[in-house]
């Protein structure tokens, strides 16, 4: 958000506190159609919705980083997504932030009758299935919810995989798809066999691109990632972590090459190929037991 969102609420006279309240009312300000900035004044859901997940990604990064004081600022930056949908939705008459907060705070009660609930619940502690179960039934309530608002129920109602969000990386949400296909047997039994299918999707990539049919293409390479995706979840491996790491592997790399380059008075577009090629088999050379 703009520096100027900021200036604007504090010229006002609004001052820093820890007090959740104090936020609300900054957000409350900047999103006023007379006095407040125009840029936070003019968005929406919609367009709020990409910055809610680069926050979080933020957050990721400086856990990542272990910095802490940098975490404390992500943080604050996220909480102000939270707040910001929450202040267009008390706009709209549907619910405002306080809801929110209700509502985090039943969930976690209720899927924790372990912690929370009477002393038979906590003494059996968390019987196997209840998380499940607890977890369709809120599934149900938010159904009948949607209903009360308006709408055809028939179309409102969630397929067994709909809970999975449309919004999260590609591979997670492929690896979130097949765990909850999994739980009710719709699975591999070994990961070797699906070798053989990756394989197959390989070939089927291989025709399409034979055939130069870019839509084919791009299915057929959406298939072969997907089988990749499956195969890491039957090693116990997490696609998006291994590829995070690989990503952390070429980046290293690729700074040793423009590094030497460098100390050599040269920049990456005076190096040819295969002088780089030279360099980023040295990188590789440069770390112990690596061979890809």
């Amino acid at each position: 958000m703009p520096a100027a969102s900021g200036e604007m609420a504090y010229g006002a006279g609004m001052k820093p506190s820890k007090d959740i309240s104090r936020l609300i009312e900054i957000m409350a300000a900047l999103r006023d159609p007379a006095t407040g900035c125009p840029w936070d004044v003019e968005q929406s859901f919609k367009t709020i919705a990409p910055y809610t997940i680069e926050e979080a990604y933020e957050v990721a990064d400086a856990i990542a980083r272990d910095d802490l004081a940098d975490l404390r600022e992500e943080l604050g930056d996220l909480l102000l997504q939270v707040v910001y949908h929450s202040r267009m939705a008390e706009e709209e008459h549907i619910f405002e932030f306080g809801d929110v907060v209700e509502a985090i705070t039943t969930k976690m009660i209720r899927r924790h009758p372990h912690v929370f609930g009477d002393e038979q619940a906590r003494s059996a502690g968390m019987a196997k299935g209840v998380w499940d179960k607890i977890k369709a039934e809120e599934k149900a309530e938010r159904q009948e919810k949607r209903t009360a608002l308006g709408g055809d129920r028939s179309q409102l109602q969630e397929g067994y995989l709909d809970s999975v969000p449309v919004a999260m990386p590609a591979l997670t949400r492929a690896l979130k798809l097949q765990e909850r296909a999994a739980k009710v047997g719709f699975d591999w039994k070994e990961a070797v066999p699906i070798l053989d299918k990756i394989e197959e999707e390989i070939g089927e990539l291989r025709a399409a691109m034979k055939a130069g049919e870019q839509a084919s293409i791009k299915d057929e390479f959406g298939d072969v990632l997907f089988a990749m995706v499956n195969f890491a979840r039957h090693l116990n491996l997490d696609a998006e972590s291994a590829l995070t790491g690989t990503n952390d592997k070429f980046r290293s790399r690729f700074h040793f090459v423009e590094s030497v380059l460098r100390d050599q008075g040269r920049s990456l577009e005076e190096a040819s190929l295969d002088e780089m090629e030279t360099l980023w088999q040295k990188a590789k050379g440069a770390r112990s037991g690596d061979s890809t």
